[in-house]
Order: structure tokens, then C-alpha cells, then sequence
């Protein structure tokens, strides 16, 4: 960068660069990190960053999220002041090393999650939790798992992703058999379906075949029992438990169903 310009200027990247982050502790100052490399080291580490967060989204949501927004959406009530200190500080030096994130931002990701009954799934939620877990597995592969692609994947093999697409079409099917309804599945069963799918899917899929005898045209019906067909062919039985780590894919097969709904009714 010129400091005349502030053009680009092409260059090696090779000048070492230090970064250090501070935090008050009372009267004094701590040391939070400090982390020494190269511009490209930092610069690629950055650019793997906001890669990682790469998701579908809606048209007005930003092409790049700061990190002030991830953090105030998994704060409590999405307010600044609730940010833990330490989270933004393990966060960072995360972005800055290229090393995976600090399993307290999936733990306050989820918990904001089943909080906020009325939103759930935010774009910027879905973004940093689908960060997290592939980030987490380049650093732990395991061969049963594949990382999480921008948008919808039905050949996913995670049963938490496939569970979480299926709660977006139990819930569609709601919303159409009900137009205008104020609140839907979503509302009261997210919590429990995303982490005890067992207590309450028995129950939605009941509800299911009363909501679909109220949509008139029958060729959705048909179209809707079959994408219900396709899901649960890639799951078996409803587990007891999910971890957290398919707790926060059960988050992203609900929201990339969801976005794909979305993006076909546009088209």
C-alpha cells in the first residue's frame, strides 16, 4: 500500500508483521495475544477468514460481515455490551493465526439460537457457525464428515444438517396450510428438535399430514411428500441426542432449505 495513494502495490508480502492485542484488567493492561508473521501470512489468514464465511443469503444482507456483527449476534439479546471479552479476543487471534475458532462462540451461536424464538437462523448465525465447524475439521478430519457448502447440499451425510432440513419443510408446509400464521413450529419445537430429535419429530410428522390435507393445490402436496421422502432417506432412526457440533449443522440444513425456498420462489 502507498502511503501516498493508498494504491495497492504488488509486493512479495515477505516484511514481518507483529500483532498484539490489549485488554484492561483493572488498573493494569494484559497481554490478550501476540502473534508474529508475515503480510501474506496475516493477509491470507484473513482472506481464509471471510472465505469461511461465505454463505447463500438474502440480497440485502452484506457481501462481508465485520467482526463486531458476528459478535453482537451471538450475544446476549444482540447487544454490544453482553460480547464477552474474552470470546472477542480468542476470536481474533483465531482470524489472525488461520487456526480454528474457539469453541465458545458455537456454544454462544447455539444458545442465541434457541433464545431468540423470533429470528433463529440468522444469515450472520449461519455464516459463523458453518465457519466454525469446517475451520474444525480441516483441523480434525474425520472420514464420515465433509465440510458444509455455501448453499444447500442434499447429499450431505451429516444427520443433524439432514434433520434441520427437514424442520424447514415441516415448517413450510405449516406456513402454507396456514397463511399468516403468527408464529409456527419454529416457535416451539426448534430447541427441541435441534438437540433431542427424538422427543418431537414423532409429533411434527403427525402434524404434518394435517397440514398437508388443508393445501389445496396437490401437486405441491405431492411435491413436498416426496422432498420429505428424499430427506429422510439419507437418516435412519430419530436420534436421542445431538452433539454440538450437529446441533450447529442441524442450524445450517434448516437455513440453506430454507434459503433454497426462498430463492426458488423467486426465480
Amino acid at each position: 500500500m502507498s502511503t501516498e495513494t493508498g494504491s495497492y502495490m504488488d509486493d512479495p508480502g515477505e516484511d514481518r508483521f507483529y500483532a498484539l492485542g490489549l485488554s484492561p484488567n483493572s488498573a493494569r493492561i494484559s497481554v490478550r495475544f501476540w502473534e508474529v508473521g508475515t503480510v501474506a501470512d496475516f493477509a491470507g489468514n484473513i482472506r481464509r477468514h471471510y472465505q469461511d464465511l461465505a454463505i447463500v443469503k438474502p440480497p440485502k444482507e452484506p457481501e462481508f460481515y465485520s467482526l463486531w456483527r458476528l459478535l453482537v449476534n451471538v450475544a446476549v439479546q444482540d447487544k454490544s455490551e453482553n460480547i464477552p471479552p474474552n470470546l472477542a479476543g480468542d476470536f481474533m487471534r483465531s482470524i489472525m493465526a488461520g487456526r480454528p475458532y474457539p469453541a465458545t462462540i458455537l456454544q454462544a451461536a447455539l444458545r442465541r439460537i434457541n433464545s431468540d424464538s423470533e429470528n433463529r437462523v440468522k444469515p450472520v448465525r449461519a455464516a459463523l457457525i458453518k465457519a466454525y465447524l469446517n475451520r474444525h475439521l480441516r483441523e480434525h478430519p474425520q472420514n464420515n464428515i465433509k465440510e458444509i457448502a455455501m448453499a444447500l447440499d442434499t447429499d450431505q451425510p451429516s444427520v443433524g444438517y439432514q434433520f434441520g432440513r427437514l424442520f424447514a419443510v415441516l415448517e413450510k408446509i405449516q406456513e402454507e396450510a396456514s397463511p399468516g400464521l403468527n408464529a409456527t413450529i419454529r416457535e416451539k419445537y426448534y430447541g427441541s428438535a435441534c438437540s433431542a430429535p427424538v422427543s418431537v419429530f414423532g409429533t411434527l410428522m403427525r402434524l404434518k399430514n394435517h397440514h398437508l390435507a388443508k393445501i389445496e393445490n396437490k401437486g405441491r402436496v405431492v411435491n413436498l411428500e416426496r422432498l420429505i421422502g428424499e430427506i429422510v432417506g439419507h437418516v435412519g432412526d430419530f436420534p436421542a441426542h445431538l452433539d454440538l457440533h450437529e446441533q450447529g449443522r442441524f442450524a445450517i440444513g434448516y437455513y440453506h432449505q430454507r434459503q433454497d425456498f426462498f430463492t426458488k420462489k423467486d426465480n
